[in-house]
């Protein structure tokens, strides 16, 4: 009885660490924001190693309270390459809430999640360590309720 429980208990944490290590693959960058506030110039990035030739289908989920002040969210996705120089930018503005002012979204835990697409095979054809980055475009600074912030590859 003891053998069974032993290597139940061991395959479970060898499920458990395979889904975990597979979702931070898919992960391109993550923040969650102290009490909802995000600065003008904190900008959300991370640095991926690309070690050959690839591409990225890219998603975001961002969630928001009901501190967000606005209708819509805009904001700059920006890829910069080994150099340091601007490899992609684009900017999106997306539409949150109706013309009433109600979400677009239904509400879980407190937070009004939306799946938004990103950038759709993005190519990476030479090896380095690029840094994948968002900076919010919104009037106001600090921006409240905005809760948490994940770009993730759909690859």
């Amino acid at each position: 009885m003891k053998k069974v429980f032993v290597y139940s208990l061991f395959a479970l944490c060898l499920m458990v660490c395979g889904c975990s290590h597979q979702s931070k693959d898919a992960t391109v960058l993550h923040r969650e924001f102290f009490n909802t506030l995000w600065e003008r110039f904190d900008y959300v990035y991370n640095d991926i190693e690309v070690k050959e030739p690839t591409s990225f289908d890219l998603n975001m989920n961002i969630s928001f309270t009901d501190d967000y002040p606005e209708n819509y969210f805009e904001m700059v996705f920006t890829v910069f390459d080994p150099r340091g120089e601007r490899y992609r930018s684009k900017g999106y503005k997306f539409t949150l809430k109706d013309s009433d002012g109600q979400w677009k979204s239904q509400l879980i835990d407190g937070c009004y999640t939306f799946e938004l697409p990103i950038n759709k095979d993005l190519k990476i054809t030479d090896a380095g360590t690029y840094r994948f980055q968002v900076e919010y475009r919104m009037p106001k600074t600090p921006l409240a309720g905005v809760k948490e912030l994940t770009i993730y590859n759909n690859r």
